[in-house]
C-alpha cells in the first residue's frame, strides 16, 4: 500500500507529520479516558456487589415474614388486606455525566405519609403482615438504586469498550500506518534530492568541459 497510494512530496509529508501529531495527542487523550472509565467502572462493580447482596438478604426477610403471615392468616385474608394501598409512589428519572457518558439517577417519592404504609387495620392481621411490609419498604430504596448501579455498569462497558477499539486503531493502525507513510515520503525525498544533486554535478562538468573546449 505504501508507495502506490501516498504522493511523495513535500506538502504530503507536512499533511501526514500534522496527522501523525494529531493521532497521537487523541490516542493519549482516549487511552487517559479509558483508565478513568475503568476506575469509574470498578467502584460501580463494587457497590453494585454491596446492594445486591442487601438487597438479596432483605427480600429474603421480608418474603419470610409473608410467608408466616399468609400461614397465620391464610392467603385470601392476607390478598384482601393488601387490596386497597393508601400510599403511592412516583419515580423521577434523571441522569448523570461520568467521563461523557449519561447515566440514569433514578428518585422515588412517595404519597400518603409515613402513617399510610399500612392499608388496613389491625383487627383481623398479624404483626407479622406489619414486619413484611416494613421489610418491603426497607428493600425498596436499595431495589432502586441497584437497578440504576447495574444500568451505569451497562452504559460505561459499552463506552470503555467503544473507547477500547479506538485506542487499539490509533495505537496498532494508524499511528504505525502514517509513520510508515512517513518515512516512506521522507525517503523518496530523500532519493529525489540526491538525483538532483548528481544531475547538477553532472551539469555542470558537462557545462565545464564545453568552457574548456571553447577555449581551445
Amino acid at each position: 500500500m505504501t508507495g502506490k497510494t501516498i504522493n511523495p512530496t513535500r506538502m504530503e509529508l507536512t499533511r501526514l507529520k500534522g496527522r501523525l501529531k494529531t493521532a497521537q495527542r487523541g490516542h493519549k487523550l482516549l487511552k487517559d479516558k479509558r483508565d478513568e472509565l475503568m476506575k469509574q467502572f470498578m467502584e460501580v462493580v463494587r457497590r453494585n456487589r454491596q446492594l445486591r447482596a442487601k438487597v438479596e438478604q432483605g427480600l429474603k426477610e421480608a418474603n419470610a415474614a409473608f410467608t408466616v403471615a399468609s400461614a397465620i392468616m391464610g392467603p385470601e385474608m392476607l390478598e384482601q388486606s393488601l387490596l386497597c394501598p393508601r400510599r403511592s409512589v412516583s419515580l423521577e428519572v434523571g441522569s448523570k455525566n461520568i467521563m461523557s457518558v449519561n447515566t440514569p439517577v433514578y428518585t422515588f417519592h412517595t404519597e400518603g405519609g409515613d402513617d399510610a404504609l399500612l392499608p388496613y387495620g389491625f383487627a383481623q392481621t398479624s404483626g407479622e403482615l406489619d414486619a413484611a411490609l416494613e421489610k418491603m419498604q426497607a428493600v425498596f430504596a436499595d431495589m432502586l438504586e441497584l437497578a440504576q448501579v447495574e444500568k451505569t455498569m451497562q452504559l460505561l462497558a459499552q463506552d470503555i469498550e467503544k473507547t477500547r477499539r479506538r485506542v487499539n486503531a490509533l495505537e496498532y493502525v494508524m499511528i504505525p500506518q502514517t509513520q510508515q507513510n512517513i518515512r516512506y515520503i521522507s525517503m523518496k525525498l530523500d532519493e529525489n534530492e540526491r538525483g538532483n544533486t548528481t544531475r547538477l554535478m553532472k551539469v555542470k562538468d558537462m557545462v565545464l568541459q564545453e568552457a574548456h573546449h571553447y577555449k581551445q
